[in-house]
């Protein structure tokens, strides 16, 4: 878990490198000093999971490395679960990606399945500020996101469900209901919506969970397939609440769409980039990921999606008022609990298999 002290100083939790740098400047000076003028073979192609994440991505890390270094970036949005393609490239040795955005759970399953990734190069200044819980040998998280419950509030006011025992409560918040199509998340809402500590989830009790959800199943007008499609159906009210992640919601919220969301029983998650093992441009994807790890590059990526940064000093550069709205606000951190990769790791195909299945009947 990560350590909320951490995040309640972050400026003081910098590993000692505060000392290194006289600020923001001299840290991106010193970047793009070590970079140099990179050439790439061929153009650097990096993928993201697409929707709001695309041009948040591209104004805090693409272009900017694209000017710090002369590289061309290939900037595209990539299917929501990319280990299938992440290994079928390597295998092929044909690859689609150079540099890709992975959960730690794609990362865990990944790993099982043979030597796929590159290593990354953990011996620059900006890569030693990243949290721990965000280190991999082969893998740099770049931001942490939650799944939290958001709603309409032209229909419930602010008074809507706060937990996921009132997601199921259909009786005292009737409306449309969106889900995700997919069981990560999802069954842990189904097992604490019928009691299970957030604590306590862990292994979870597949039988209870899917018992739960045959309640809310002739319920949900939709089951959504990515983030970029709750986005939209919230800012239609197409769906009166869905669960979905942080800064998809906020996206709405922040366009004046009357949305809100409830923090209590979240479930965090992180996500970060990863090379697919062999790729030719991999030097030149390490000097990316180096570059993404930069604290003034991390805030202004939050400061556009609302996702928590990996680089506790990227809060130096992010205004109190936007940091509220981040899932490692202390406020909200609170709230919230992580998805074991360890257990999905050893239980998602299985868990899929079972998911898919139940849908069908």
């Amino acid at each position: 878990m990560i350590d909320e002290t951490k995040l309640r100083d972050p400026a003081r939790y910098a590993l000692g490198r505060r000392d290194v740098f006289a600020g923001s400047a001299a840290a991106l000076a010193f970047s793009a000093g070590m970079m140099g003028r990179a050439q790439a073979a061929s153009p650097l192609t990096v993928a993201d999971p697409g929707g709001a994440w695309t041009p948040a991505s591209d104004a805090a890390f693409v272009k900017p490395f694209e000017k710090a270094t002369g590289a061309q970036v290939n900037h595209i949005a990539r299917q929501h679960y990319p280990s299938v393609e992440i290994k079928a490239n390597v295998e092929a040795k044909s690859y689609t990606w150079d540099v890709v955005i992975a959960t730690d759970a794609d990362v865990y399953e990944l790993n099982k399945n043979g030597d796929l990734l590159e290593k990354l190069d953990w011996d620059t200044p900006d890569m030693k500020e990243i949290m721990p819980e965000a280190r991999k040998p082969d893998w740099m998280g770049t931001d942490t996101y939650a799944t939290i419950i958001a709603y309409r509030t032209d229909k419930f006011g602010k008074q809507g469900p706060q937990s996921w025992a009132d997601f199921w409560d259909v009786k005292k918040f009737p409306g449309r209901r969106g889900m995700h199509k997919h069981p990560i998340d999802t069954l842990e809402e189904a097992l604490m919506a019928d009691g299970v500590p957030k604590d306590k989830l862990y292994p979870l009790d597949m039988d209870r969970a899917f018992k739960k959800l045959d309640e809310i199943k002739p319920h949900v007008s939709v089951w959504w397939t990515g983030g970029a499609q709750t986005t939209q159906m919230l800012q239609s009210g197409e769906v009166d609440m869905l669960p979905t992640w942080n800064a998809r919601a906020q996206v709405v919220i922040d366009a004046g769409k009357p949305v809100a969301l409830s923090w209590n029983q979240g479930i965090y998650s992180l996500e970060g980039w990863v090379i697919p093992k062999g790729d030719p441009n991999a030097a030149l994807g390490r000097k990316f990921v180096a570059f993404c790890a930069n604290a003034k590059r991390q805030a202004e990526f939050v400061s556009q999606l609302s996702y928590g940064p990996t680089n506790p000093r990227a809060y130096d550069y992010i205004p109190k008022e936007r940091a509220k709205f981040l899932p490692t606000a202390p406020d909200n951190f609170k709230l919230l609990t992580q998805s074991s990769t360890a257990w999905w790791g050893k239980n998602k195909e299985k868990a899929i298999e079972r998911f898919n299945g139940w849908l069908l009947t």
